[in-house]
């Protein structure tokens, strides 16, 4: 059975394909030395019609599932030269979520695709409404470096279901893992479908100045503000996911053994090099020392007395993060850590005390291995000087009492939230994933995925059958008897 549903949908993706007699066939040497060509070539193939075809994007997904898991050694090694990461944890942070998320596509992208049926108001008689999905078009994905293949690779798994073509611009910032990108691509894909680019910040401006029908940028938010401003010039949509200061708050009554593994976990994953990590703690007064001495056996459970020995902690991306850390730590109250090697562009996890909001750790998004711990004496206080400063891409909050936490809840808006966790609302890929305001703007995995690369078009179809004339000129109706049907509308 499986076998006939493959040889099927392999038939009607060579059906699906568009024909260009006329034209010379294109390669990615072409597409690396002519961006503008190359997106004119994705707008002319998405017009033949050939992604609608479901059976197509079906084998699309396939085809790139067999890439990611036949690359599976080189990726590592990759992650591993890039960022010194752990295979464990790059297995499970890139590939397993890419996987993952592919194999819950595929499962699930025939229901996504059928059209969704509405009701139809009484005024237009004898119609039928309904809501179909259809694709955007032409894609970008603009990717980070830190987790390079998940954020590269995860956004194109929706934007191929839904039906689009799609140009992938991996960071230059982690060279080895953008190689094996572009290999994966273009050994998948032919480039009138998916096309990638790699390059310094001139070939993504270069890519923002063409004509896209939908932006996908992962990264910071003052390059998503020039990603919006170029989006602007074409009146492109854009999806933004950014980062923010990722507040965690652990109160009294929480158990502190298991915070502290999970804030030490959801922290020093990756070094800190993760949008949604934890960015401070807000403890309260009463309980800070003791959580912070927690957090000090966590880190020597997870990393030994020398986490630079460990084979379990990653390292600095580069030079420039490197030098950009360190001077943060210049100054600061450290209990616990900040030992460094620049060769090796280590730093080890780090805790601070001591701060107030003016000092410069607290002013913008850490993005490494720096964890500063605050302490508070009245919440609500807290909640006040949070609830003014840009809306985080995450929450998290430590507490055994249910109305605390739906307090901080109802108070702090953010992107995403977890209580008593760290990281879980990212890892579930049945929620959606976004930000809020300075955080990003829209969301995906999953279904809400599939519905942020499609555009929802409304249908509807009425019979060429006689009617009555209460909708057309001369109007004859009084107003009383139309305010009574308003229902109806």
């Amino acid at each position: 059975m499986t076998d006939t549903l493959e040889q099927d949908e392999t038939a009607a993706s060579a059906a699906a394909a568009p024909e260009e007699p006329d034209k010379p066939a294109r390669t990615h040497d072409d597409e690396r030395t002519d961006i503008a060509s190359i997106a004119e070539y994705q707008r002319a193939a998405f017009r033949t019609g050939f992604t609608r075809d479901i059976a197509f994007r079906r084998q699309s997904l396939k085809a790139l599932r067999r890439s990611v898991a036949k690359a599976e050694k080189d990726i590592l090694a990759a992650m591993q030269a890039d960022l010194g990461r752990p295979r464990t944890e790059a297995y499970a942070s890139e590939i397993a979520m890419l996987l993952r998320e592919i194999d819950t596509t595929l499962a699930r992208l025939r229901r996504w695709s059928k059209p969704r049926r509405v009701r139809s108001p009484l005024v237009t008689l004898r119609a039928s409404s309904r809501v179909q999905a259809e694709p955007y078009g032409t894609t970008l994905i603009i990717a980070p470096w830190n987790y390079p293949f998940q954020l590269a690779l995860g956004p194109l798994i929706p934007a191929i279901a839904a039906g689009n073509c799609a140009v992938v611009k991996p960071s230059e910032s982690a060279p080895e893992s953008s190689t094996i990108i572009a290999r994966i691509i273009r050994e998948t894909f032919k480039p009138h479908h998916v096309a990638v680019f790699e390059g310094e910040a001139d070939v993504s401006q270069t890519l923002l100045d063409q004509r896209f029908d939908l932006i996908f940028y992962t990264g910071g938010t003052v390059v998503g503000r020039t990603v919006m401003q170029a989006a602007s010039r074409h009146l492109t949509p854009v999806i933004l996911e950014l980062g923010g200061k990722n507040p965690c708050i652990v109160t009294a009554d929480a158990n502190l053994d298991i915070a502290a593994r999970r804030i030490a976990w959801g922290k020093f994953l990756n070094a800190g090099q993760t949008c949604v990590a934890p960015d401070f703690i807000l403890a309260e007064a009463s309980i800070k020392d003791a959580l912070q001495e927690k957090l000090i056996e966590t880190i020597a459970k997870f990393y030994g007395y020398v986490p630079k020995d460990s084979p379990d902690y990653s390292r600095i991306v580069n030079e420039r993060h490197f030098n950009r850390l360190t001077r943060l730590m210049e100054g600061a109250q450290i209990v616990a850590g900040g030992e460094t090697d620049r060769d090796a562009r280590y730093i080890a996890p780090t805790l601070i005390s001591g701060l107030d909001w003016s000092h410069p750790l607290m002013a913008g998004e850490i993005f490494g291995p720096l964890l500063p711990i605050m302490a508070y004496e009245d919440l609500d206080t807290e909640l006040i000087i949070l609830k003014n400063r840009p809306k985080p891409l995450a929450l998290y909050i430590f507490s055994n009492d249910r109305a605390t936490q739906e307090r901080i809840l109802c108070h702090l808006p953010s992107g995403g939230a977890a209580i008593n966790d760290t990281l879980s609302q990212v890892i579930n890929t049945r929620l959606p994933f976004g930000g809020i305001g300075d955080s990003g703007m829209g969301a995906y995995h999953g279904k809400v995925g599939f519905d942020a690369f499609s555009h929802q078009r409304a249908i509807v179809r009425r019979a060429l059958k006689p009617e009555g004339s209460l909708l057309y000129p001369p109007y004859k109706t009084p107003l009383w008897v139309l305010r009574r049907m308003v229902r109806f509308f």
